[in-house]
């Protein structure tokens, strides 16, 4: 019991009693307090990983689509660039002269 005071012993007692309990659960609810918050990280954790996960299916589609493009695409450019080539040589004017030729022969 505390020193003689002009309160009532049993009053003091039970103050006593009462902030040796809020002592006695302060580590309690610091651990609750600890494991909830590391509940809410884990949670976030595994909401960004889900997130990540589905933006890097999303990529990995938009990078097979583009190989797809470029794969049924081969034949057009090459044809683009053969043509290129033709409209940039002698060819065209060596077969209009070949045509002028025939014609002029067969005449």
């Amino acid at each position: 019991m505390a020193l003689p005071t002009p309160v009532n012993g049993m009053i003091t007692d039970a103050v006593t009693q009462a902030n040796v309990k809020v002592l006695g659960d302060a580590p309690a609810m610091a651990m609750g307090a600890i494991y909830q918050s590391l509940a809410h990280s884990t949670g976030i954790l595994y909401e960004n990983a889900a997130s990540s996960q589905q933006q890097l299916a999303i990529a990995g589609q938009a990078a097979t689509n583009q190989g797809v493009i470029q794969i049924y695409s081969v034949d057009t450019m090459a044809g683009a660039v053969a043509a290129s080539k033709i409209s940039q040589s002698d060819t065209p004017d060596n077969l209009l002269a070949l045509l002028t030729a025939l014609k002029a022969t067969v005449v």
